[in-house]
Formats: C-alpha cells, structure tokens, sequence
C-alpha cells in the first residue's frame, strides 16, 4: 500500500479516469476506481478508503444523491466532488451536504493533488481522534498517550467505583478539575450532580455557610434559608478545589462532614444526612502545609485516602502534539475556522517550552494562534511570544567576572527575581506564588520580608 492512503475515483470517463490514476499514482497514493455510483458505494463496503474523488454525474445516479449516503456509511471519510465549470452552483450544494471541496473541469493536476493530499491528512486526523477517544472513554477532556497520563487513567479507573475520599495534587493548569469531573462520570454517582466549589474565589467569611448552608438569621444578611453545596452534591460529587487554602474553623467543620457524613448549617444544631463523595484538590505541598501548623492533620488524612497525581507538561511532553491538535480543532470549529494544521517549525517550538502554566497555558496558545492565523496551518509568528522562544526569557543569567562574585548577594538577587515573577504570574497572592515555587506560604512570607520586597505595580 502507498504511503499517503488510499483515494476512491467514482468517474464513468476513461480519459479522466487515466488521467486522475496516473496523478496520484504519482503523489504516492493507492488508487481504486469506479464508474458507478453503486460500483463506488460497494468498493467503500469492501476496501479501506482515504478519500473519495466523486464525479456528480454518473450514469446510473447523480453523485449529489449519492454524497449522503457516503457520508451516513463513513461521516469522517473525505470527498471531494469533481464538476463542470458550468455547475459551480451543484459543488456548492454538495459542500453544505458534507463535501470535503470540489474541483471545476478543467482542473489543474497540482490543484487536484494538493486538495487530495489535505483531504487525507484531514481523514488521518480525524482517525487518530476516534481511536483516542475510544481509548480515554469516561475520561472527558484529558488528551494524552504518554506513560505518566496512562498511570492516572489507570488509577482514576480503580478508584472511580469506590466511595472514599480523592486528592488530586498538581501544578496549576495540568487539569485537576478534569480529573475530578471524569472520576465522578466513571463512578455510580454519574448520573448525579458533579458540584464544583473554588475556594480561592469565595470569600472566607462566606466559605462556610456557602458549603454547609445557613438558616434564616444566621448572619446579618441571612433573611432566608438557604442549603449549602453539599446538599446540592447529595447522590453526587463535590469537588472542592484548593482545599489547602481553607480556614482552620472550616477544615474543622469539613473534617466533621467527612467522618459523619452529615452537615450543620450555619446558625443550626440540627444535623442533616447528606452523601456526597469529596474530591479535593490543591496545587501547594499540603503535608507541607501540615508541617507547618496551616492545615489539620487528621484532615490531611482523611482527605489523602486516595491521591491522584497530575504530571505537569514538561514531563509528558510525548502528550504535546496531541493535545494541541485537540485544542487546534476545538478552537478552529468555535471559531468558524478552517486551520488544519502546524508547520514543523510550530511543533518544534511547542515540544521544546518548558509551559510553565502547562495544559491551560497550551490550550490559550493554541486558542490565540488559531484567531491570528493567516493561512490554513499555524506559523510560527502566530505563537505567543515566550513559546516561540523570545529573548526575554524569566531565567536569570549571571556573568562570572574574572575577579570573582559575592555568591550570597547573587543567590539573594537571584530568590529575589523567582519570587517577583511567581508573584507576578500570581496575581499578588502569596499563597499561589508559594505553590508555584514549591514553598510554604509562611516560608515564602519569611523570604519576601528578609529579602524588603516591595510590591511592584505589575505584580
């Protein structure tokens, strides 16, 4: 077999059928052919077909008539119609029936073989995401082949039936959430509510009546009851995201939830049954946090029964080409897009950055290079800036002068511009700078003090 796939010719012209044969003979195509529409339509039954070339008219039945049915048997299978000049108007309206795109007589033989040689990369891709997503069926949005996803998916698979407590830990931006979500389609609780909470964006003196519920009067402001959000998750999933970021009163209250499987409301001694299956996450070291008398160790416990572990890009970085290909058709479809693909040098650039903000950070690059793209694939230009490789790099280069260097003045120069740049990326929030750098938010505290840094108006 060819390399390139195998094209279907359905055309009664013997010249044209010679012509076409001997073309993509030549483009490194495999090459069958009918004359027929119920000679063509009985090929596709029998043979592995890439791509269609269809005449519309066809001695026993208009190729108009026929695309549809081709379409039902196989909707990934590209065709493209071959017409005269003279019906433009019919290739039109065998594109909005799903034609792939036409070719006027006369054509150009490198016009026909460029159309041919899109239609099949088209069908390659489209393969490829039909095979994957039988593969990760339950799994939602997570994209990936590599050994370290392959280990969450099997773990995830495991722990899915059970009732007991998750963690997901990882970096921001490697898809904790999506983990969560696909835990909860692959559980019992599926067809109950999924109930996400982000700490980080409730403030902490609503966190608690937020999550629990209140009664009426409860609070200035209570003037009616109102249940929380693990009512809401009752037969379901709560996932409750930066679970390290809580107040030592809720992480009391939270902990009582778990082990007695029932709630308080604000305000309220009565106690209320609720079974809602806990999935929390944090980005931040939270034995560390425990060590360092932030968070409950008997909470610790009872939310680690399970941990889920999600790689940051960087160490799958075979997952990087499928990922963006994911993101490319996502964001072109949203977008009314017709871009198909990167150039080399595109890919080259994605696989070599270190994607400091990594899935999230991907899925923005791609969404922002398929608004700019000029073509029908992504250059290199159309990249932000620091994936491409700019210059302006966040890692600090020291020159080493023949006399020598004050080591700890360096070190200290050098803590100094990580942590600007973690508080920059964070916003100004010491704590997700400290999640970013590794450290404890008491320690990052203690460096900023030590080092007199002062908030900079782009942090």
């Amino acid at each position: 077999m060819a390399g390139n796939g195998t094209v279907l010719v359905i055309d009664d012209e013997p010249v044209l059928q010679d012509v076409l044969g001997s073309l993509l003979k030549g483009g490194g195509f495999d090459y069958l052919q009918a004359t027929t529409a119920a000679d063509g339509f009985q090929i596709l039954r029998e043979e592995e077909v890439d791509v269609v070339l269809l005449d519309l008219m066809l001695p026993d039945r208009s190729g108009l008539d026929l695309l549809p049915d081709i379409k039902e048997f196989d909707p990934n299978l590209p065709v493209v119609v071959i017409t005269a000049y003279s019906s433009v108007e019919s290739a039109i309206e065998a594109m909005r029936r799903g034609a792939f795109h036409y070719v006027p007589k006369p054509f150009k033989n490198e016009e026909v073989l460029h159309l041919v040689h899109r239609a099949a990369e088209r069908r390659a891709l489209l393969v490829e995401n039909v095979v994957l997503r039988s593969r990760l069926e339950g799994m939602g949005e997570i994209v990936g082949t590599s050994r370290r996803i392959e280990e969450v998916f099997e773990l995830m698979r495991r722990a899915a039936p059970a009732r007991s407590t998750i963690l997901v830990v990882g970096e921001s931006g490697t898809g904790k959430e999506l983990v969560a979500r696909a835990i909860h389609r692959l559980s019992p609780r599926g067809d109950g509510p999924f109930v996400p909470v982000h700490t980080t964006a409730i403030p902490a003196d609503l966190l608690e009546s937020t999550l629990f519920g209140h009664v009426k009067g409860a609070f200035t402001g209570a003037v009616s009851g109102r249940k929380g959000l693990f009512e809401a998750a009752h037969n379901g999933t709560l996932f409750l995201d930066e679970v390290g970021t809580i107040s030592p009163e809720t992480q009391t209250k939270l902990l009582r939830v778990i082990q007695e499987r029932e709630i308080r409301r604000v305000g309220s001694v009565e106690a209320k049954g609720v079974d809602a299956r806990l999935v929390a996450a944090t980005n931040t070291d939270l034995w560390q946090e425990v060590q360092d008398g932030n968070f409950r160790e008997d909470l610790y416990y009872r939310l680690n029964v399970i941990t889920i572990e999600m790689p940051p890009l960087r160490e799958r970085r075979e997952d990087i080409p499928l990922l963006a290909t994911h993101f490319l058709r996502q964001y072109s479809e949203e977008n009314q897009r017709e871009v198909e693909g990167f150039s080399s040098a595109v890919m080259d650039a994605l696989s070599d950055y270190h994607w400091p903000g990594n899935v999230r950070e991907l899925e923005n690059a791609i969404e922002r290079a398929v608004v700019l793209c000029r073509g029908d694939s992504i250059e290199v230009d159309e990249l932000p800036q620091a994936v491409r490789g700019d210059p302006s790099s966040t890692q600090a280069t020291t020159v080493f002068p023949a006399q020598g260097l004050d080591f700890r003045g360096s070190v200290a120069e050098f803590q100094e511009h990580l942590i600007r740049e973690a508080l920059k990326r964070s916003g100004g929030v010491q704590r997700r700078a400290a999640g970013l750098l590794k450290l404890s938010p008491t320690t990052l505290n203690e460096m900023i003090h030590r080092l007199g840094i002062e908030p900079s108006p782009d942090d």
